[in-house]
């Protein structure tokens, strides 16, 4: 749950942000987590909703989430997580030419 401290010095927008990027670095927000919409968001935080549209445009700019228009702002995998993908792709492609077959085919 994101929450706003008022008598911290930094601001509102930078709040979101570590509690967001906080939240996906220990799992609480998982790859594939919907976030609230901007303005929900907003309204439930008590702030502007330009506040949270600048933390998820710079999230988004950092690849912690992603936005996919009307369908919403979504946390991205780790680091971590898109090594292993590309790693366990990589060992997929490496046993089905190991077997004769194509890489076209296989995927």
């Amino acid at each position: 749950m994101i929450v706003i401290d008022q008598k911290s010095s930094t601001p509102p927008f930078e709040q979101i942000k570590a509690q967001i990027t906080s939240a996906r670095e220990s799992g609480e927000f998982p790859a594939g987590y919907r976030l609230l919409p901007v303005r929900r968001l907003a309204a439930q935080l008590g702030v502007a909703t330009n506040t949270v549209a600048r933390a998820y445009r710079e999230l988004e700019a950092c690849a912690i989430i992603e936005t996919r228009g009307r369908n919403g702002s979504f946390v991205t995998g780790s680091d971590e997580n898109l090594e292993a993908a590309a790693a366990a792709a990589r060992e997929y492609l490496d046993k089905t030419r190991d077997l004769g077959i194509t890489p076209e085919v296989a995927v």
